[in-house]
């Protein structure tokens, strides 16, 4: 959700072989092709988009997924820097899904709230804006007060609060569930956030604590969801947190799509 100090890029540096076997491309299935974006180095592993299509090409799941040593030698918080950014590109060639990118974000040692959000934990923002435009996001100078622009009533699950103080510097302003079990005297494991900026609806963004992925789960849950939506694309009703021991990998996918057109200001199931 949010970061602290300068973020940077990992570069791939893990063996050929390793990248050979996650190399982008796309594999003939049941249900349809399975599409794999270019992965990128974190911590001793990698990280890629994986997008699952069916037969019309229309996509069924759009997930970020970790090799498990990814979860290993991962960085440590320095005095200048609290979170590591990492940007992962959707697979060349996949069909329409109105995300642009995904932003993993690695927080070793958390971010506010404090005592709630404040463990190692992985952010995943799903863009459906350009790289470009989320650089150029900033609350600070003349347009601070438009840029922090609350959000219409229909962009925000019911529920769901969207706090100006977590605004964040080529983000956005995030929108949280008090519901949460989080908020309720339990630990955090993993929750689903809304991203905004200049009152639009920007980016989806599941969080998973470490902890939570080194249970090795599989977990699927309701994602609630506004009435409608700022910018065309495929929206989840459900998401899900699970581990692949044969591959070795884990997976936090945005499953149950639902495509939002804004001419028509409908969601199609």
């Amino acid at each position: 959700m949010q970061r602290f100090g300068v973020g940077g890029f990992r570069t791939l540096g893990l063996a050929s072989a390793m990248l050979l076997a996650l190399a982008t491309g796309s594999t003939q299935a049941s249900e349809g092709d399975i599409l794999s974006g270019h992965p990128v180095a974190v911590g001793n592993g990698l990280a890629r988009v994986v997008v699952t299509q069916d037969t019309g090409g229309i996509p069924t799941s759009i997930a970020v997924v970790l090799t498990a040593d990814a979860l290993e030698g991962l960085p440590e918080p320095q005095p200048d820097q609290k979170a590591w950014l990492y940007l992962l590109p959707l697979p060349e060639g996949v069909s329409p899904t109105g995300y642009d990118h995904v932003l993993l974000d690695w927080n070793p040692a958390g971010h506010i709230p404090d005592g709630v959000y404040s463990v190692p934990h992985f952010d995943m923002h799903f863009y459906l804006i350009s790289d470009a435009e989320r650089q150029a996001i900033t609350f600070l100078g003349p347009d601070r007060e438009q840029q922090l622009a609350p959000p219409d009533a229909l962009l925000v699950p019911a529920g769901y609060v969207v706090p100006p103080e977590s605004a964040v510097e080529h983000m956005g302003v995030h929108g949280i569930d008090p519901a949460g079990h989080e908020f309720h005297g339990q630990p955090f494991t993993h929750t689903f956030i809304y991203g905004y900026h200049g009152g639009r609806l920007i980016f989806v963004e599941p969080m998973v604590s470490l902890d939570f992925l080194h249970s090795r789960p599989d977990v699927t849950m309701p994602v609630k969801t506004p009435a409608r939506y700022s910018l065309s694309g495929y929206y989840p009703t459900q998401y899900r947190v699970s581990f692949d021991p044969a591959h070795d990998e884990y997976h936090i996918e945005l499953l149950g799509l639902s495509h939002f057109d804004p001419e028509l200001q409908t969601v199609q199931q």
